[in-house]
């Protein structure tokens, strides 16, 4: 047996083969289909797909055949290689001087005839071959030759498949590993868009309220000064007056018959009913300004300004101040007749909150609420609009405020988004969608409570409003 020859760019071809990726895998159903079809077509017993690496043959399919490799230098498929250009045949090969002390051929399987074609990749290297044995000699016709060859190209495009397929796969993974990275940078983008966003309602209804909290914080201070005035001198006018009329009397007693000029001048301003008049003036008056000092208490108390922390606040007392800044929405006007208010007030305990925030949340809903009834009133004729307001202790260590009203209920497409912030059904000027984003963040994220609502079509909507106490 002459020394095993080697291709002139063995070092190219052994990194080509490599780069098929295809050495000591498993048997495939495309590279075993057309091995069995070589033995067919060529009528022998033995046909192998054979790769030629740097020191064994190794069978990727094989028919008639046990073992799954071999020393190169045993083999006739390294000699193959070496003209890739065309096929190996060695008819008979004890009578072929190359091959006829090979121990393939004097022993075990006793190779006699081999046709072996070439594997040639696009590139021009030679990685093996498709090849049929018999242990006699044989030849084979054109046909079969050209078969054999067509076969070997079939080879090599499945060995192309396969290695299509497994960067397919790669790229595949790749890409969803990439999409699974995309999809954590969109939910961390998600999650960055919605803290902006809730950051950006924050601030704009924090600014809101501090402008509306300032301006109703001003006004009161401005009334109450002239008010506490007014207050302050109307004993002493009482008093003045009470004296005044003292003096009359005395006169009419002690001067029973004035001139006529007195006498007229009392007739015409009517003495007698001034006198009696003159002291429910001055209780009106009284009563007035006391009823002005409670507004403006009220509107320092919805107000509470500079109160930063948490305090125990009664929440009648912020429901009561919400309502008499709604006061005016509340009364009867030529497009809807007086909104009923129905207040069922429960025996609760102080609450640890934040107050200027509660009655944040009171004002949002309740103006939702007359809203909701003053669309009832316009387009299903509603003609006892009405709120109820009520206050109970829910569960241990928890108070409810429950604010219905007998509007025509939230539309279901929207239901999903009523807490959404930006999100608004109302007309363009009537409203900018942060009330109930900016209460569900009050109630929840400031109080650890819960803001929920049930609504039916045509029957108005309750929103539930739940804190603890501390």
């Amino acid at each position: 047996m002459k020394q095993l020859p080697l291709p002139a760019n063995e070092q190219d071809r052994l990194k080509a083969l490599e780069r098929y990726q295809i050495l000591d895998t498993n048997p495939e159903p495309g590279f075993d289909d057309l091995t069995s079809l070589a033995a067919h077509i060529c009528s022998t017993p033995i046909a192998i797909v054979s790769l030629v690496d740097s020191d064994r043959l190794w069978f990727k399919s094989k028919v008639g055949l046990e073992a799954t490799e071999v020393s190169r230098e045993l083999t006739f498929c390294a000699n193959a290689i070496c003209q890739p250009d065309k096929m190996l045949i060695v008819p008979n090969a004890l009578q072929d001087e190359r091959f006829a002390t090979h121990p393939l051929v004097t022993a075990d399987p006793n190779i006699i005839f081999y046709a072996g074609a070439p594997l040639v990749t696009s590139d021009g290297f030679a990685l093996g071959t498709l090849c049929t044995i018999d242990r006699k000699p044989r030849e084979l016709d054109s046909e079969e030759i050209a078969a054999l060859q067509s076969l070997s190209r079939q080879v090599i495009s499945q060995m192309e498949l396969r290695i299509n397929i497994t960067k397919l796969k790669e790229n595949i993974s790749k890409r969803v590993q990439v999409e699974q990275n995309l999809r954590g940078t969109n939910h961390r983008l998600a999650q960055i868009l919605n803290k902006l966003r809730q950051t950006q309602v924050q601030l704009i209804q924090s600014e809101k309220m501090s402008s509306l909290g300032h301006l109703v914080a001003g006004i009161a201070h401005e009334i109450n000064n002239p008010v506490n005035f007014i207050y302050g001198n109307l004993s002493h006018v009482n008093t003045y007056i009470k004296d005044l009329l003292n003096l009359l009397t005395l006169y009419q007693k002690y001067y029973p018959n004035p001139n006529d000029e007195i006498q007229r001048e009392a007739k015409t301003i009517d003495v007698s009913f001034l006198v009696e008049d003159l002291s429910n003036i001055l209780s009106s008056m009284q009563i007035g300004t006391e009823r002005i000092q409670e507004i403006v208490l009220s509107l320092r108390n919805f107000s509470r300004l500079g109160e930063s922390e948490k305090k125990l606040v009664n929440l009648h007392e912020g429901i009561e101040s919400t309502m008499l800044i709604l006061r005016h929405r509340l009364q009867s006007k030529a497009e809807h007749p007086s909104i009923e208010i129905i207040k069922e007030y429960g025996d609760i305990p102080q609450v640890q909150c934040y107050a200027s925030q509660m009655n944040q949340v009171f004002m949002n809903i309740l103006s939702n609420a007359i809203d909701a009834v003053e669309e009832s009133v316009v387009k299903t004729q509603n003609p006892n609009p009405k709120i109820r307001i009520r206050t109970e202790i829910s569960r241990p260590n928890y108070v409810v405020v429950k604010i219905a009203d007998n509007g025509a209920g939230i539309p279901e497409k929207i239901q999903a988004h009523v807490f959404d912030p930006f999100f608004t059904s109302k007309p363009v000027g009537k409203g900018i969608g942060l009330g109930l984003s900016i209460s569900y963040q009050i109630v929840v994220d400031k109080h650890s409570g819960t803001l929920k609502y049930k609504t039916q079509p045509n029957n108005g909507t309750e929103f539930c409003i739940e804190i603890p106490v501390k």
